[in-house]
């Protein structure tokens, strides 16, 4: 299963800036290009001692700060990410032959940014993230599910339900960031900024 890319070349000339500004670029192209959650991300993480874990998370806010996802704190990731804050995200926009790559380090947002967020959630994903204790092993559906009718016999629409205390924003701060871009015979275009210890950003053109 193989197919011919086919898309004009991505040059060093195209580049923004600064990564942020190139992804608002490619991020709004993808938006408007008709594609399925263009915020759908792959988040990796690994433990200290190298073992890797992948899952699909949805981007919710970036600025020239990083990238931002909320998750439960207590998740396989959030504790992952407790002990080794190296992290790397991956946008697979498969439609248009791209996708954009980023490794960097993740921290916790504040606890106000947080609870902004959570407020802008749905009724029923708020109460979700009260009833799952993600990551942990359930006895059957029918206990998960227990636990959502109790919360929404406790919190029915209208009501406020408060923030979990386990639940929050991480922020990826971008170290590296590359835009691949595909084309016909392999002869893709990579090019990728890397942060310098003065902070700035140096491009690179790596081989396809």
């Amino acid at each position: 299963m193989r197919e011919q890319y086919r898309s004009t070349p991505f040059l060093e000339a195209d580049l923004a800036p600064a990564p942020m500004d190139q992804f608002t670029r490619w991020f709004k192209e993808a938006a408007t290009g008709g594609l399925h959650e263009p915020n759908a991300m792959i988040v990796s993480t690994a433990t200290p001692d190298g073992r890797p874990s992948s899952r699909t998370v949805l981007l919710k806010q970036y600025d020239h700060r990083g990238f931002v996802f909320f998750t439960n704190y207590d998740s396989r990731k959030g504790r992952e990410i407790a002990a080794n804050a190296q992290v790397s995200l991956l946008f697979p926009w498969h439609p248009l032959a791209r996708q954009v790559s980023v490794t960097g380090t993740a921290s916790r947002v504040g606890r106000d940014e947080t609870a902004a967020y959570f407020r802008t959630r749905p009724h029923g994903s708020q109460l979700g993230a009260w009833a799952s204790e993600q990551s942990s092993v359930l006895g059957g559906r029918e206990e998960l599910l227990r636990r959502y009718e109790e919360l929404d016999a406790r919190y029915p629409e209208g009501k406020q339900v408060p923030v979990p205390p386990q639940w929050g924003g991480f922020r990826v701060a971008p170290q590296e960031v590359e835009f691949w871009q595909g084309h016909r015979n392999r002869l893709h275009d990579r090019l990728r900024y890397v942060r310098t210890d003065a902070g700035e950003w140096r491009v690179e053109r790596l081989a396809p």
